[in-house]
């Protein structure tokens, strides 16, 4: 009996060893996946949510400043000590070449200042001055204004801030900390994000229309048939998107090969315009993206058997009735994923828009390229950035809720 219970005891050891080994095993071989997720992925995504709140900058450039306007009562103009802090500041700033970081997170609070901090640095008064508060109204007169020694202390109040969040949608904090819409003829953003939603909607309907059609092609056709157009949908992924991009560019010009095409066949009898405007943004951009239609949707209607549309009209139903009733809600899968992964890809798109639309087509990626790279304002382009993930995020929700992804997708295995 105690030699029975010892062989238990023993047996049990072993299969929890045997069971933490497997354990150790399982995460050592997903441990580079979730490395690689954590380095490429979480780390930025982080870093870049974090410089959208993030509002040190002016705390790190004006110390100083930031230190004497503490004590400031936000009545009217503060002292010389002040003044005196800002121009050592500023002095010190200008040698270091960091005086643009505040000036940009400060003209977000107040317009202007990105001129006044430019203008003051290459005019500061010597060190000798009697007083730098009258040296530097004489400057620039803006510095004895009430507002925009406001607009400091509240850049330097707190370690985050939400004014790059709602500069994203045309709104920014006034002199008394209420939010207001800026003014009419700086609004730009929602306009932006209208556009880029509604660019998005229409590629993705086109690529439903033009794409179901040729997935059931592929999905029906003999074998040689089905491969040969499958080849022709994954060619566009054997090129660079640059160079697609380019070559409708060339294609679509006012003396292109469509316009001469066009001319030729008498579709219409003057050149047109194609390029540079919301129509070559939709060519192209279909072009590029609708093979992500068409692959899962062929995939959906590979594993409809054809029977079930016999069966339809063997009990009456014609055709279209057939197809409506029972071939298209088998479907809708298919349609949920690629329309997901179709919206999802033209939110984002930037190159396309750029090379082939016009001033009034750029979506939102155009401006967080621009301010990454031409004003170098990264919180103003994490800002963006971050309301993109988080609106893509809801996009990818109500696609899921509306075609039923996860359950259907159940459903389908």
């Amino acid at each position: 009996m105690t030699e029975a219970l010892f062989d238990a005891e023993q047996l049990k050891r072993q299969l929890r060893r045997s069971e933490r080994a497997k354990k150790v095993t399982a995460i050592a071989l997903i441990a580079p996946l979730f490395l690689y997720l954590i380095i490429n992925f979480i780390i930025p995504v982080g870093f870049m949510l974090f410089k959208s709140i993030d509002d040190r900058d002016v705390k790190t450039v004006l110390p100083r400043t930031t230190m004497a306007l503490s004590e400031w009562d936000s009545v009217g103009v503060p002292g010389e000590a002040a003044f005196d802090a800002l121009v050592a500041d500023l002095r010190e700033a200008y040698v270091a070449k960091k005086h643009s970081v505040a000036a940009k997170r400060l003209n977000t609070a107040q317009r202007g200042f990105q001129g006044l901090i430019s203008t003051t640095v290459r005019r500061l008064p010597a060190t000798d001055s009697v007083s730098f508060k009258t040296a530097l109204i004489e400057v620039d007169g803006r510095w004895g204004q009430h507002e925009y020694w406001t607009a400091i202390k509240r850049a330097t109040s707190s370690r985050f801030t939400l004014i790059y969040l709602l500069s994203a949608f045309d709104l920014t904090v006034d002199s008394e900390g209420r939010i207001v819409q800026v003014p009419s003829y700086m609004r730009l953003f929602n306009t932006v994000w209208l556009r880029t939603f509604w660019i998005s909607l229409v590629i993705t309907v086109v690529c439903i229309v033009l794409g179901y059609p040729l997935a059931y092609l592929m999905a029906n056709a003999p074998t040689k048939v089905s491969n040969l157009l499958m080849i022709l949908v994954l060619l566009p992924f054997w090129t660079s998107l640059l160079v697609r991009t380019t070559a409708w560019v060339v294609l679509l010009q006012t003396q292109g090969v469509v316009n001469d095409f066009a001319i030729y066949l008498y579709l219409w009898t003057e050149r047109l315009q194609l390029i540079h405007n919301r129509i070559g943004v939709y060519v192209a951009m279909i072009h590029i993206l609708i093979p992500y239609m068409v692959l899962p949707l062929f995939g959906t209607m590979r594993r409809i058997s054809p029977s079930h549309i016999r069966a339809a009209k063997s009990l009456g139903a014609n055709p279209l009735v057939a197809f409506m009733k029972v071939y298209l809600p088998q479907t809708v899968h298919g349609i949920g994923v690629g329309s997901l992964f179709v919206y999802v890809l033209a939110l984002g798109f930037w190159v396309t828009p750029a090379l082939v639309g016009g001033r009034n087509d750029q979506m939102i990626s155009y401006f967080v390229a621009f301010y990454t790279n031409e004003t170098l304002d990264w919180s103003a382009a994490a800002a963006l950035s971050a309301i993109l993930l988080l609106l893509t995020g809801i996009v990818f929700y109500v696609f899921k809720v509306v075609f039923r992804l996860g359950k259907m997708q159940m459903q389908l295995r």
